[in-house]
């Protein structure tokens, strides 16, 4: 493992690493739309260490990490081949795309994994813009883990950007929380660590933004930019902030809010949020993006470098983004009521759930790889946890009575939050993975309009691993 020092270097080097930014292909214009995922090597630390191995997606040529930036339009189709050079199966999820059911990747619910040497073809329809990102989606704490993301970016038909009020440009950084040893390879061997997915999940030494240890972008001074900041994380909550920049949020999920000026930008596994930034106009202190790992203490994870004249005039108050308009509003008059209660994990535990239609208790469970539940059940794969009809509104009540919090991410659709929102939400805020604290209670409705069998699971992927996941059904 890295002592003390190395982790400190490597996850908040002192001194400005290259600009970071991300590969871009967009599938849906490709020629030959495939997306191969394969073992690759990644200079994820400074150039006087090793480079990393890894496993990374490919448009063309070497995988890079993350992987390529697929960008299109609202109302565009990604059409893409998923070629498996890995050693193991894969699949492919669309994160938070509301999408066909077939084409969800949500292995082994809606598609067999493809298995090494096999390919799958997806194509789906992206109905709403915003920031989203694709992720594998079996086996994922070990293949996220070993870098298997990439941001998938959907613009708004009407430009946003350059109108006043808007950001003049924008920047996908994508987050990841990596676990590497004094050589920068990735610790192995440890995917299925109990104590760790019975505590937060597995926590990493080395934080990148787009690949890289603390890179450093160029701002205009009193530049407007707009932010798309993606948690690629197996399972770190990363509270982020950014002094000086007077960031304000814009969307959060890809869904837009009202502009709204925030100090700490709070983002778990899976979630996403956009900020717009105001460069300031004259030179000053260091700028940078930064995140708290938990330990009360603020460190930068990627700088801000300012030059060039000044923007004149300055831009004002934030345009915000356009209303979606495809999304149905929850009517609460009579929903579909149905309870996703949290429960396992260190310091509170399970007396036992059932497992494979069978009955078990705690060291059964254990033995299997399972701490943690919903409902009583782990990897509830056997039934549904709730069924509802096509168009029928459904109010989901996340109960957490365990000790740690956890990030529910619902398939296929995305939720409004509701009053009982917790501490990590606000009430009206459209989101598809919700924060829920330890002893929370967060209600939350969507309509179920999206038909087909859906996974609902906690994006701490360890907790999902052993064994906080269901499915639910919209018939």
């Amino acid at each position: 493992m890295i002592n003390s020092t190395r982790r400190t270097f490597l996850v908040c080097a002192a001194a400005l690493g290259g600009v970071a930014l991300l590969p871009r292909n967009a599938l849906a214009r490709a020629a030959a739309p495939i997306l191969r995922a394969a073992p690759s090597n990644a200079q994820l630390v400074p150039s006087q260490y090793p480079a990393t191995p890894v496993w990374a997606y490919a448009t063309e040529g070497v995988g890079t990490v993350p992987g390529p930036e697929i960008r299109v339009t609202a109302g565009e189709w990604v059409r893409t081949r998923l070629v498996n050079d890995l050693p193991q199966s894969t699949a492919v999820h669309w994160h938070g795309i509301r999408i066909a059911n077939a084409m969800d990747g949500a292995a082994p619910l809606t598609q067999t994994p493809v298995e090494p040497g096999s390919t799958f073809d997806y194509a789906f329809e992206t109905p709403d813009p915003g920031t989203y990102w694709y992720h594998a989606h079996h086996n994922g704490t070990e293949q996220i883990g070993r870098g298997l993301a990439g941001p998938l970016i959907v613009e708004e038909r009407d430009p946003w950007l350059g109108q006043p009020g808007a950001a003049t440009r924008e920047l996908t950084l994508l987050l990841a929380d990596w676990l590497l040893d004094d050589d920068a390879a990735i610790v192995g061997g440890r995917w299925d660590d109990l104590h760790a997915a019975s505590h937060s999940g597995r926590m990493g030494n080395t934080i990148t933004v787009n690949g890289k240890t603390r890179p450093a972008f160029d701002l205009r001074l009193g530049e407007r930019v707009r932010l798309r900041l993606i948690n690629a994380a197996t399972d770190r909550v990363m509270p982020l902030a950014l002094p000086g920049l007077s960031p304000r949020l814009v969307a959060l999920d890809g869904h837009p809010v009202p502009p709204r000026a925030v100090e700490t930008i709070l983002l778990g596994p899976a979630q996403r949020a956009d900020v717009v930034i105001d460069a300031p106009q004259k030179a000053s202190a260091a700028l940078s993006l930064q995140l708290n790992p938990g330990n009360g203490e603020w460190s930068g994870i990627a700088g801000f470098v300012l030059d060039g004249d000044p923007v004149v005039p300055e831009p004002g108050e934030v345009r915000p983004l356009p209303a979606w308009g495809t999304l149905a509003a929850p009517d609460l008059t009579e929903p579909l009521r149905a309870a996703v209660v949290m429960e396992g994990g260190a310091m509170r535990g399970m007396d036992g759930a059932s497992f494979r239609g069978e009955r078990m208790g705690f060291r059964d469970l254990a033995a299997n790889g399972i701490v943690w539940a919903f409902n009583g059940v782990a990897h509830g794969l056997e039934a549904p946890m709730f069924r509802a009809q096509r168009g029928q509104t459904v109010q989901l009540q996340l109960t957490n009575r365990t000790f740690f919090p956890h990030a529910i991410h619902l398939h296929g659709h995305h939720c409004e939050v509701q009053p009982r929102s917790g501490a990590f939400n606000q009430p009206g805020d459209v989101r598809d993975t919700v924060m829920v604290g330890a002893d929370e209670t967060v209600d939350v409705a969507f309509v179920a309009d999206n038909p087909g069998k859906w996974m609902l699971h906690c994006h701490m992927l360890s907790h999902q691993q052993s064994g906080m996941m269901g499915w639910f059904e919209v018939t």
